[in-house]
């Protein structure tokens, strides 16, 4: 096996791309396999900086007491992704608490959690939960460098810098540098010519991820679960979130794009009370459509939280195709966009770039400034 593809090489690669899933999970506000605790409220389960594996709630299963769950809080540290145990499940929802806290959260001011606000179940094995010790302190750190690094970018621009963009310079500027350098200041030679360099197809590779990562925000981030709070009265009043008790009531949810590509957006409920129509809708580039909630009241007089969760995709596959996708696994039809698009860009560059070779040669900074100077003065003389 080639250096480029030693051992070593690999394992480093895979501690990077672990650190970057945690990483990606935490800006987008939804674990993507990998989470980790920052505070001792899990201890002694979970210290704070060790990593975990987060299971999407359709894959976990049914939630009970027992589950380590991260969920959306409302109230508790002023909202935000929380890890805790649950510890009880109500009709209103679930009661949570840290291993370490000696009182729930809905002890406090956090109401019950809803299946709508869990983002992730941490997986365990004999009762115990797998975590990966000082995980999350490595993507804290990395994490840190991100947002460094978007201030002084958003200093020299002058407006603000997303920080997934931010991450997303840094990882497509590892992945060419890993291609283009060895650790030793030499060029990497090519696997199939031997010629110096760095293979075209790390170059087009780095190309995909710009045009794929930010295609999978736009579907991931304006989605997820929407919580609507109502008051269950003995009347019924002009206030849109009081509903007579007992009985069930209509309320317009707007739905809106706004990117220029058509976008799928499926609404689903999830939580009793609650029935969505359409379930699918169709929004063109920069449109708005309105969708209609029968939202039901209990007997019994309070406040309740009615839940709903919304799944938008690119309107790139046959709206059958998206359909069939989606019944599997809500991020079935992501993956797949994702591989339909991200595969066409790559295979299309390669075969505009071919298979070869890319050649950077190395010069002092005084040649490179040279070398400007020159090309400035032919232009303007």
């Amino acid at each position: 096996m080639s250096e480029r593809w030693s051992v070593g090489g690999l394992v480093q690669s895979a501690a990077v791309l672990v650190v970057l899933v945690v990483v990606a999970g935490s800006l987008l506000g939804q674990p993507l396999l990998l989470s980790y605790v920052e505070t001792g409220s899990m201890a002694p389960t979970m210290e704070p900086g060790d990593g975990f594996v987060a299971l999407p709630p359709a894959l976990a299963g049914d939630v009970g007491p027992d589950d380590v769950v991260v969920y959306e809080a409302k109230q508790l540290n002023g909202g935000g992704l929380t890890t805790h145990r649950v510890v009880e499940e109500t009709t209103n929802g679930y009661v949570t608490r840290g291993d370490a806290n000696p009182f729930t959260d809905q002890d406090g001011s956090e109401p019950p959690v809803t299946d709508g606000q869990i983002r992730a179940v941490a997986l365990q094995v004999g009762g115990s939960v797998v975590t990966v010790p000082a995980l999350g302190t490595l993507a804290t750190g990395l994490q840190g460098a991100f947002g460094g690094l978007q201030r002084t970018l958003s200093g020299l621009v002058g407006t603000d810098v997303p920080t997934t963009a931010v991450g997303l310079l840094l990882l497509g500027g590892g992945v060419a540098l890993y291609g283009l350098d060895d650790g030793t200041g030499r060029e990497r030679p090519t696997r199939d010519r031997g010629a110096g360099g760095t293979d075209a197809r790390v170059l087009v590779l780095v190309l995909t991820l710009v045009v794929v990562v930010p295609l999978t925000g736009s579907m991931v981030l304006p989605g997820g679960p929407q919580d609507l709070g109502i008051v269950s009265a003995e009347s019924d009043s002009p206030a849109g979130h009081v509903v007579e008790a007992g009985t069930t009531e209509e309320r317009t949810y707007q739905l809106s794009n706004a990117g220029l590509l058509p976008t799928v957006v499926y609404l689903e409920p999830a939580s009793e009370g609650l029935v969505v129509s359409p379930e699918r809708t169709v929004l063109d580039g920069a449109a708005e459509r309105d969708a209609t909630l029968a939202v039901s009241a209990p007997p019994e007089t309070g406040y309740y939280v009615r839940s709903l969760v919304e799944h938008r995709y690119v309107a790139v596959l046959p709206l059958a195709v998206l359909d069939s996708l989606y019944r599997v696994h809500p991020w079935a039809p992501i993956v797949a966009i994702d591989a339909v698009v991200g595969g066409g860009f790559y295979l299309l560059g390669t075969v505009l770039v071919g298979g070869g070779s890319v050649r950077l040669r190395r010069r002092s900074r005084g040649a490179a400034r040279d070398s400007w100077l020159g090309t400035v003065r032919r232009r303007l003389g």
